[in-house]
């Protein structure tokens, strides 16, 4: 159990999710496959807790969800992280004050990267995910949607415990 974790996902309406979810399909249907989880609702992370805080999160996603309003969000650049082994191909939303209070509820994270908002697009070998950047940049235009749900995930293996609607 201890290679288990929770996360807490700030999610997308419906057109969003579709733009960016066919940015991804794209990809897919080029042959990319990346190793990031896959079929779960396109997202920024939030957060990251032990596996014995569910409870607790259910209720805090719970409350968070009957004041906080959903947000206007912009993706203006796709982005690139470089890890130990992988790279992490993404698009990348304007940090807004919206989206910084939002984070904010949730600063008490075991997450142990520093926080940067961004919703993964493939994961994969640096050789791969350099193919990868002109597939994605074919077509991309920056783009306007709404955060509008929060999300509460088990990963690995990945069990979706909670979704809520923002006001």
């Amino acid at each position: 159990m201890a290679d288990k974790s929770l996360y807490v996902l700030a999610g997308f309406d419906d057109r969003t999710e579709s733009l960016l979810a066919g940015m991804q399909e794209k990809l897919y249907g080029m042959g990319f496959t990346g190793i990031q989880t896959k079929n779960i609702p396109m997202h920024f992370t939030l957060g990251s807790y032990s596996t014995d805080r569910e409870a607790e999160l259910k209720a805090r996603l719970t409350e968070i969800a009957e004041t906080q309003e959903a947000f206007p969000v912009s993706f203006s650049h796709i982005g690139l992280f470089r890890l130990p082994q992988n790279d992490v191909l993404f698009a990348a939303p304007s940090v807004t004050r919206e989206m910084l209070a939002l984070k904010d509820r949730f600063m008490d994270s075991s997450d142990p990267f520093s926080w940067s908002p961004h919703t993964t697009l493939l994961i994969d070998k640096p050789d791969v995910i350099q193919r990868a950047i002109p597939v994605v940049l074919d077509g991309f235009s920056a783009m306007d949607g709404k955060v509008t749900a929060l999300h509460l995930f088990e990963f690995w293996p990945t069990r979706h415990i909670l979704s809520v609607e923002l006001q």
